[in-house]
């Protein structure tokens, strides 16, 4: 699933870049798709906690995604190309909560850290591959086969999907219920409302908006530093985006690997603010070095902060709202305040790159993320007993039962 979930992703700047769209109208054709996909992802992350067909649920989303990416190869106005990625962006709200229901229905709230940690590492090592290859049929045959390689692994996805037998998940659990309690659940389907689980959590309150704030900052660096490296002509559009992607996720495998020990460590408060951290130094390293091999140490920073949350945030939302039965709505509700920054990012990064500079827009970009530092510490004291993991948690209290 992972080349088809943000259908031909970084690709779509240096294509729309090609066919003589500038930065500001990209960035606004992102926009529009982001904000379609921060409205879906609570209502999704409902859906996800109410059927039972979650399978169907990410292999409709998956070939709609994969559809929608088809249309800009025969459509470049701007309304069709804001209309593919309002289809995409909708599509794709669904499938993050989706598997991660999955997965919690299929290994518990016990086993969901370390499943989902396997998981990410799989996400992040098909992105490699997948980047891999769109940038060398992309340089060798051009754009029209980075879509037709989406579509292939859409296909594919189709078929992997199915292999996992029905009722290999449970239902129940996969939304937070722990031993299939049919009066909580019953009370779960009529408390659905994604954002009165927000407002009801502190913790993931706070969660969200320093999530939107990072988001805010982090989402158009990629495509506006690809944007900068080609339009100095230091790289070739598809060999270059390709070697963006490869690099972050190249580190967000060896990160992900590493996450679920470092939160067993350390706890999740501290994992996410390493996250928080990494943005503004990004930021300053993409102003300086507008060079072709400043993709190493921008793209390596991208790659720890997106590769720790990729774990630590949807293992953090099981973790406050176990019990619930509301665990894919709270999912989809901090999906959409990530995806809330993330679609006012190209919109920002583009404006201030139109107007400005590159450089001006990575400072701005940098600057505007550390307000989720600042969120992140000024709650730490109330903040760090909710973001135990759940070992720290039963390693205390089989200390406290042996000293009674």
């Amino acid at each position: 699933m992972a080349d088809v979930q943000a259908g031909i992703g970084p690709f779509l700047g240096v294509f729309l870049q090609a066919r003589g769209w500038g930065t500001d109208l990209i960035g606004t054709v992102m926009t529009i798709g982001g904000i379609a996909g921060m409205l879906a992802t609570s209502p999704a992350g409902a859906l996800v906690d109410a059927t039972q067909y979650k399978r169907a649920v990410i292999i409709v989303a998956g070939v709609m995604t994969v559809l929608a990416s088809l249309l800009l190869w025969f459509a470049h106005g701007f309304w069709m190309v804001a209309a593919s990625q309002i289809a995409t962006a909708v599509t794709g709200a669904a499938l993050g909560p989706a598997i991660a229901g999955i997965t919690l229905g299929m290994v518990r709230q016990r086993g969901f850290d370390r499943q989902f940690g396997r998981n990410q590492v799989a996400n992040h090592a098909g992105n490699v591959a997948a980047a891999a290859l769109s940038g060398w049929l992309g340089w060798r045959f051009g754009f029209g086969a980075v879509f037709g390689l989406s579509a292939i692994f859409g296909v594919v996805s189709v078929f992997t999907v199915l292999l996992i037998p029905a009722d290999a998940i449970d239902h129940d659990h996969a939304r937070g219920l722990e031993g299939g309690n049919k009066e909580a659940s019953e009370r779960g389907n009529d408390e659905m409302s994604g954002f009165r689980t927000l407002l009801q959590s502190k913790p993931l309150l706070v969660l969200a908006a320093a999530l939107a704030m990072f988001h805010l900052g982090n989402a158009a660096m990629l495509p506006l530093y690809g944007l900068a490296i080609v339009a100095a002509k230091q790289g070739d559009p598809s060999a270059f985006t390709a070697q963006t992607i490869i690099v972050a996720q190249l580190v967000m495998v060896i990160v992900s690997m590493m996450a679920g020990r470092l939160i067993k460590w350390r706890g999740y408060w501290w994992v996410i603010l390493i996250t928080f951290l990494a943005l503004p130094v990004r930021g300053a390293i993409a102003a300086s070095v507008l060079h072709a091999w400043g993709v190493w140490p921008v793209q390596a920073l991208d790659g720890i902060g997106a590769g720790l949350q990729s774990v630590a945030v949807p293992a953090l939302v099981v973790r406050l709202l176990d019990g619930t039965g509301r665990v894919n709505v709270g999912q989809g509700v901090v999906m959409t305040c990530q995806a809330a920054g993330a679609a006012l990012s190209p919109l920002l990064g583009g404006l201030l790159a139109h107007t400005f500079a590159y450089s001006a827009a990575f400072l701005v970009l940098g600057a505007v993320s550390t307000a989720s530092i600042a969120l992140w510490l000024g709650f730490g004291t109330s903040l760090r007993n909710a973001c135990r993991s759940s070992e720290s948690i039963s390693i205390e209290g089989k200390t406290a039962a042996s000293s009674a």
